[in-house]
């Protein structure tokens, strides 16, 4: 078995190389426009409140519904490729960074919001010096969820022709080939680890004054 992967890599590194960059690839656009629905989102529901219920409600039940369900779903909509692998990949990461976002915004203490008033500042700069950077800490933490979960479903992208090292998976599956199992599983799973390291270094980046 560790020389037919050996084997495989040295003759299919480039194929490899390749499924590994759109794996990457699909899931960065995911992501980030996850975080771009859901953030902003997060905001809104805490200072509006009556929008809290209703988003949180609607991003919760989309993420119920299964991965590979909203794929078949966008097929007809918008075909093969990245496009709906994108948008499973989006619904299944707003969820996360959504709710997050708005424990990390709740979670600011009032005595924090009073102090910043009583210091002349105006509600925009309220949240921009406080309330945001306060809540950052539990929005990374959404942040390092979804990401981990779009790299792991990601994997259901190359069922529509989205590549990605599903492709390995599923012509493992197909060919009865425990060795591109193995590859391919295994290359995901490093890849989602390294996603997690990844987030607790931006973490320890960012968020430093919390040792000092």
């Amino acid at each position: 078995m560790i020389g037919q992967i050996g084997e495989y890599f040295r003759t299919s590194l480039d194929r490899w190389t390749g499924m590994l960059t759109a794996h990457v690839a699909v899931s960065l656009l995911a992501l980030v426009i996850a975080a771009a629905i859901a953030v902003p989102a997060g905001v809104l529901c805490v200072r509006h409140e009556r929008l809290k219920k209703p988003l949180t409600g609607l991003f919760g039940a989309l993420r119920v519904v299964p991965s590979l369900a909203i794929l078949l779903l966008m097929l007809p909509v918008l075909g093969t490729g990245t496009a709906p692998a994108a948008v499973a990949l989006v619904l299944l990461a707003v969820p996360p960074i959504l709710m997050n976002t708005v424990a990390g915004l709740e979670s600011v203490p009032e005595s924090v919001l009073e102090t910043a008033a009583a210091m002349g500042m105006e509600e925009g700069q309220i949240w921009r010096k406080a309330r945001l950077p306060l809540a950052l800490p539990l929005v990374l933490t959404g942040l390092k969820t979804a990401a981990v979960e779009i790299v792991a479903s990601a994997t259901l992208a190359a069922k529509i022709g989205a590549g990605g090292l599903g492709e390995l998976i599923f012509t493992g599956i197909g060919l009865f080939r425990t060795d591109l199992l193995l590859i391919g599983g295994g290359s995901v799973a490093m890849l989602s680890l390294l996603t997690g390291l990844l987030f607790d270094l931006l973490d320890k980046l960012l968020l430093r004054y919390k040792t000092a």
